[in-house]
C-alpha cells in the first residue's frame, strides 16, 4: 500500500490533510479527519475527490 501526499499549501486546514492510498488496482483518497473517498481506478479521480473534500469544508 503506497501513500502519496497530494495536498497543496493553503488549501487545507491542519485537521484536513489528504493523501491517496493504493490497494491493488484501486486508489482511495483519505483525510486525517477520518473521511475516505470511494475506491477509484484512476488516481486522478481519487485526487479530485480529495480536493473536493478540502474545498467544500466550511471556512
Amino acid at each position: 500500500m503506497a501513500q502519496q501526499d497530494r495536498t497543496e499549501p493553503g488549501r487545507e486546514t491542519p485537521e484536513h490533510r489528504t493523501s491517496t492510498v493504493e490497494n491493488g488496482r484501486f486508489c482511495t483518497a483519505h483525510c486525517t479527519c477520518g473521511w475516505r473517498g470511494p475506491a477509484r481506478r484512476a488516481r486522478s479521480t481519487a485526487r479530485t475527490d480529495a480536493e473536493s473534500h478540502t474545498t467544500l469544508l466550511p471556512t
